[in-house]
């Protein structure tokens, strides 16, 4: 069970691995690009390439959803980077239903685990496979691994790399669970020990860049958004607003008087922004309507006038 580019590979690894997934299930096909023609999604293309029925349920709660399931007879389901499931589907197969997650649980539970876990300045994450249950991310453990987040990967970055190595952790699970080898464990909470992160969805209003807040912190926040939902800000400069998307960036020795969010662009092809401690230097950017370009590539047609900040 699975949409996204991000469960391909799980569903590839298994089929190379020798197991024959008897279906898969993923969302329904939606109208995309100028002519709004139905575009079916990643992991449907590769179901199809390999010949697996293909299962697309408006509705999950529906009883003839259900009733499709039944006919395959599943002995275990897994889920990767999919909806809530309920009861009745996954308490179906007598092997229980298993998920991946981008974390290592019980931390960061909820619908972006890449993105905070780099916004918070982690220098470790990992991979979680663990069996569901009524409570969301909380069911018994299977098999983690630990991952390193450098001062400067990106979210998108992190992605691909899971999207990979998740992979890999998936089919242990399954070959586990074929040998009658696993062994589940309880997520362990340390209270007052351990410093719980929650991994909410994304929204607007969370990705507006504060500059009144330490140079690290702005920085982990671009990159914990980059490329997507991206790190949102506004260009303000003679009386006029221009959206932007700022997408990489780097920790800077540049000094100079400023204040929080003010531009300078007196060095060639560079760009810094001043935030509450120290300067930040732009790599990416993405104005409103525009394609994401390099700060160099953008500077070619801009020419500031007065001080430009972002605000």
């Amino acid at each position: 069970m699975g949409t996204p580019e991000f469960a391909v590979p799980s569903l590839l690894k298994l089929i190379e691995a020798g197991y024959s997934p008897v279906a898969v299930v993923t969302a329904p096909d939606k109208p995309a690009g100028r002519g709004l023609q139905l575009k079916s999604s990643p992991v449907k293309e590769a179901a199809l390439k390999a010949g697996i029925p293909v299962l697309q349920p408006v509705n999950l709660k529906a009883p003839e959803f259900l009733e499709q399931l039944k006919i395959f007879y599943p002995d275990v389901q897994f889920v990767v980077a999919f909806r809530m499931l309920p009861e009745a589907v996954w308490n179906l197969p007598p092997l229980g239903t298993f998920n991946l997650h981008a974390s290592l649980l019980p931390q960061y539970r909820g619908a972006a685990p890449i993105n905070h876990a780099i916004i918070n300045g982690e220098s470790q994450t990992g991979l979680t496979t663990f069996k569901l249950r009524h409570q969301i991310d909380t069911g018994e453990i299977a098999f983690q691994q630990t991952l390193d987040i450098g001062l400067e990967l990106t979210a998108g970055e992190l992605h691909d790399v899971m999207m990979v190595q998740g992979a890999d952790l998936v089919e242990k699970t399954i070959r586990a669970i074929e040998n009658n080898t696993l062994v589940l464990h309880e997520q362990k909470i340390n209270a007052g020990v351990d410093l719980m992160h929650e991994a909410p969805k994304l929204h607007p209003a969370f990705c507006k860049i504060d500059f009144n807040s330490p140079a690290l912190t702005v920085h982990n926040k671009i990159r914990g958004l980059s490329p997507f939902p991206g790190a949102t800000t506004e260009l303000v400069m003679n009386n006029k607003i221009q959206p932007f998307k700022l997408l990489r960036t780097k920790l800077s020795d540049f000094k100079k008087e400023g204040a929080p969010g003010e531009l300078d662009c007196s060095q060639p092809g560079r760009m810094f922004v001043c935030c509450q401690d120290n300067w930040l230097e732009l790599l990416e950017i993405q104005p409103a309507g525009k394609k994401r370009m390099t700060v160099q590539a953008f500077l070619n047609g801009f020419k500031p006038e007065g001080t430009p900040v972002f605000a």
